[in-house]
C-alpha cells in the first residue's frame, strides 16, 4: 500500500502579492498585477509591459542582505515563499532526521551575468568599439563568478537546503511552464515510494529582463497590447493575441500523512493523482488534437482513482495564445465527455499573467484555497466568446461553488504535460 501525501504548509511571492491570503483575495476580486516594465527598459520592446512582483523586498522575509544581496532574483522568490510555507506548516518543529527532509523545485534560470553584459555592449556600442575579443575581456573582468553561479537553474534548491537544513533528497527540473507542477508530483512520489516523510517543493522564476522578453517576442508568444495591458491577458477570449510574462516564487510542504496527522497539522488537501506525459510533436507548439494533455489529464484521474464528473474545478493552463487555449478546450472536452459544459474552468493567468517555471504551483495553490473557501476564481477579460472555446470559464467574477475536488493543468515548451489532482484528505 503506498504511502499518502498532503500538503501542510503554502507559500506565494507573486504579482498578486507577498503571501497567499492577499493573493487569494486579489484573485477573488478579479484584480490585474500586470503594467509596464520598471525592471529594465522596454520601452523599445515590442512588448513594453509585464506581470511584475512589486512592492516586495527579500529583507523584510528574514534573509540576511550580507547571504542574500548577490542572490538571484528567483533564488529570493523562492526562499521567501519557501519560508512562508515551512511556517505555515510547522513539519519542521517536530524533531525529524534531517536526511528525511528533501526539496524539489521547478525552477528556471537567473539573468545577472546578462545585466552585467549588457552594461558591458551598451558602453562599448556608446564608445563605437564592437570588437569581440575586447567585449569579452572586459565581460571577463567585470563579471562576478557567484553571479555566474546563481544562474544556474539548480541553486535555488541548494539555496532552500541549506536555509532549512533539509539534506534528503534534492533536485530541479525545468520543463519550462510544467516545471513546478511536475516538481511537485515526482516530490510527492519521492514520499509515496518512502523516499523521504517531508519535501519542500514548487518553483521560482523571472524572465522578465532583455533576453527572456527577446525571446517570447520572436516567438510571437507575448501580447503586443501595449495600450491597455491590464487587459492582454485574456484566456480563452477570441481576441486574445498571447500571454503576458510574469514572475514569482511558489511553494507547498508536503508530508507523509501519518506523520501529519500524529503532529496535528493542518492539512489543506491531498496529492490525488499525478500524471505527466509529452506530445512527441514540436518544441513551441501544443500536439493540435491535444494528444498529451488528454493522456495526462487521463493518468493523473486514474492515479487518483477518480472519475471524470468528480472534478468540482479544472485551473486550466489557459495561456491566452490562440493555439493553447483551444487544444486545451479540446482536450477538456474528451476528457470530462458530457460533464465538460458542466465541468467549471478558469485561467488565474488572466490576473497574473505567466510565471512560467514558477505557474504550476502558484496555481495548484490556487486550487487549495478554491478547496478551502469553496470560491472559484475567476477568468478576467473575458469580453468576446470564441466558438472554439466553449466551455464554462467563470468569466470575470469569482464564483461560489462547492470544491472538494479539484485539477490543475500545465503545460511547457518542449510538449511536456503535467495535471494535478487534489483533494479533501479522508
Amino acid at each position: 500500500m503506498r504511502r499518502r501525501v498532503v500538503i501542510t504548509g503554502i507559500g506565494v511571492i507573486n504579482p498578486l502579492g507577498a503571501n497567499v491570503e492577499t493573493m487569494w483575495q486579489a484573485l477573488c476580486e478579479g484584480k490585474s498585477g500586470v503594467d509596464y516594465t520598471t525592471v529594465f527598459d522596454a520601452s523599445r520592446f515590442p512588448t513594453k509591459f509585464s506581470s511584475e512582483v512589486r512592492n516586495w523586498d527579500y529583507r523584510t522575509a528574514g534573509l540576511d542582505p550580507e547571504i542574500w544581496e548577490q542572490r538571484g532574483r528567483h533564488s529570493k522568490f523562492a526562499a521567501g515563499a519557501a519560508l512562508q510555507a515551512v511556517a505555515d506548516s510547522g513539519a519542521l518543529e517536530t524533531p525529524i532526521d534531517p536526511v528525511r527532509v528533501g526539496v524539489y523545485l521547478g525552477s528556471g534560470e537567473g539573468s545577472q551575468d546578462f545585466d552585467a553584459f549588457t552594461r558591458i555592449v551598451t558602453a562599448s556600442l556608446r564608445e563605437n568599439d564592437i570588437d569581440m575579443a575586447k567585449l569579452l575581456k572586459a565581460g571577463l573582468g567585470l563579471l562576478d563568478p557567484k553571479l555566474e553561479m546563481e544562474q544556474e537553474p539548480n541553486v535555488p534548491a541548494g539555496h532552500l537546503a541549506s536555509l532549512f537544513n533539509a539534506q534528503g533528497p534534492n533536485a530541479n527540473c525545468l520543463t519550462a511552464c510544467a516545471a513546478s507542477s511536475q516538481a511537485i508530483g515526482e516530490a510527492t512520489e519521492m514520499i509515496r515510494r518512502g523516499d523521504a516523510d517531508v519535501m519542500i517543493s514548487g518553483g521560482a522564476h523571472s524572465m522578465i529582463h532583455p533576453l527572456g522578453v527577446t525571446g517570447f517576442n520572436l516567438l510571437t508568444a507575448l501580447s503586443k497590447n501595449n495600450d491597455e495591458p491590464k487587459k492582454a491577458s485574456r484566456p480563452f477570449d477570441l481576441h486574445r493575441d498571447g500571454f503576458v510574462l510574469g514572475e514569482g516564487g511558489a511553494m507547498i510542504v508536503l508530508e507523509e500523512l501519518e506523520r501529519a496527522k500524529a503532529r496535528g497539522a493542518n492539512i489543506y488537501g491531498e496529492v490525488l493523482g499525478y500524471g505527466t506525459t509529452a506530445d512527441a510533436f514540436r518544441i513551441t507548439d501544443i500536439h493540435p488534437e491535444g494528444r498529451g494533455a488528454i493522456a495526462c489529464m487521463r493518468m493523473a484521474l486514474k492515479d487518483a482513482g477518480i472519475e471524470p464528473q468528480q472534478v468540482d474545478y479544472v485551473n486550466a493552463h489557459g495561456t491566452s495564445t490562440k493555439v493553447n487555449d483551444r487544444v486545451e478546450t479540446v482536450a477538456c472536452r474528451e476528457v470530462f465527455g458530457e460533464h465538460a459544459m458542466s465541468t467549471p474552468v478558469s485561467s488565474t493567468k488572466s490576473m497574473m499573467g505567466h510565471l512560467i517555471a514558477a505557474a504550476g504551483a502558484t496555481e495548484m495553490i490556487v486550487c487549495l484555497m478554491a478547496m478551502k473557501h469553496n470560491v472559484l476564481p475567476p477568468t478576467i477579460n473575458y469580453e468576446f466568446p470564441d466558438p472554439e472555446c466553449d466551455l464554462d470559464y467563470i468569466p470575470n467574477e469569482a464564483r461560489e461553488a462547492n470544491c472538494r475536488i479539484a485539477l490543475s493543468n500545465s503545460f511547457g515548451f518542449g510538449g511536456q504535460n503535467i495535471s494535478l489532482v487534489v483533494g479533501p484528505c479522508e
